[in-house]
């Protein structure tokens, strides 16, 4: 990469972080995640919620929530009039992949939106750009092959526009419920797995974004937890750290769709066992008992609902990620 390229990285990087070099960053790219939510709280079809109600959504939290953060991942297709609307501070990831993925297709494989670029992206507005990629360790060998080739490539993209590349890895193993008890127990081999490959220097990836370790709510003493137990507090920190240990380039933490309680529990673990981690992209843990405050009141009690509530959650794991480490000094606190 040309000298440029790197300080057009480190441009966009001290834009998406904080002062000190953590990533304090609001995630509300969702799509059909946002609308199974308005579903939900509308008694109707997802498919059937219109998207300006999506776009409504979005200005609110961007307008309300971003003096708060470092940054706010968006999405360009509904999620464009939200970015205008952000504070000054705030920088601005834009999302380059399709919403979720194709049921009758193994593998769970990556599309990019249609119509645009890294370079477009760039545009459009972002200083960084956001993949999502579905892992699991013990997919087929072609499936594997595809997916690091597509990351390759996405990399190589990102790098020419001088943009940096967040890679968001959401573990998966085939044919098993990633809630379930089972899943639990084998998490942390996945992340761990997903860490180590995509920390390599071909896919060009400048922060890697991790869901926890081990399954908050099979954790002893988290608020998620119902009675089954697949880590104690201690084995769980142990987890943390040794996953993290895998990591050549700088991580962060996404909320995984749990409450904000949980997730506040799973950074204190991650704190208590001294995890180099550079922050968080925390989505629905903020926002996402607004919807059904917008869907039964409207706007302006949405509105209140963020700058109470929603303020109050984003200052919370604010305050959890005090103590993490700035993405310039990772590689040195790592030994890497």
């Amino acid at each position: 990469m040309t000298s440029s390229g790197v300080s057009g990285k480190q441009e966009g990087l001290e834009v998406l972080a904080d002062s000190r070099g953590i990533v304090a960053a609001l995630a509300i790219d969702q799509r059909s995640a946002l609308r199974s939510l308005f579903a939900r709280a509308m008694n109707a079809d997802a498919a059937n919620i219109p998207a300006e109600k999506l776009i409504e959504f979005k200005e609110a939290v961007s307008t309300i929530l971003t003096p708060y953060a470092s940054s706010i991942l968006l999405d360009p297709e509904v999620g464009l009039p939200a970015a205008k609307l952000r504070a000054k501070t705030a920088g601005l990831l834009l999302a380059y992949e399709q919403t979720g993925y194709h049921k009758n297709v193994p593998g769970r494989l990556p599309r990019l939106l249609k119509g645009w670029t890294a370079q477009r992206l760039v545009e459009a507005g972002a200083n960084g750009v956001k993949l999502l990629l579905y892992y699991s360790n013990t997919s087929a060998v072609e499936i594997t092959a595809q997916k690091n080739a597509f990351i390759e490539r996405v990399g190589t993209e990102c790098a020419a526009a001088a943009v940096p590349f967040f890679l968001e890895l959401v573990s998966y193993r085939e044919e098993m419920d990633e809630k379930s008890l089972e899943f639990a127990r084998i998490k942390h081999e996945i992340v761990a797995a997903g860490i180590e490959e995509y920390s390599k220097p071909q896919y060009r990836v400048d922060i890697l974004k991790v869901g926890m370790p081990v399954s908050l709510s099979f954790v002893e003493g988290s608020p998620a937890n119902s009675g089954q137990i697949a880590y104690t507090r201690e084995h769980a920190k142990n987890e943390f750290l040794r996953v993290s240990e895998l990591a050549r380039v700088p991580f962060i933490y996404l909320s995984e769709g749990v409450s904000n309680a949980t997730f506040q529990f799973g950074l204190e673990l991650a704190t208590e066992a001294k995890v180099p981690f550079s922050g968080v992209l925390c989505g629905r843990a903020t926002w996402k008992d607004g919807v059904a405050v917008f869907v039964e009141r409207g706007r302006a009690a949405l509105d209140e609902w963020l700058s109470h509530e929603g303020i109050q959650n984003i200052q919370a794991v604010n305050q959890r990620i005090t103590g993490a480490t700035p993405w310039f000094a990772f590689r040195k606190v790592a030994g890497a």
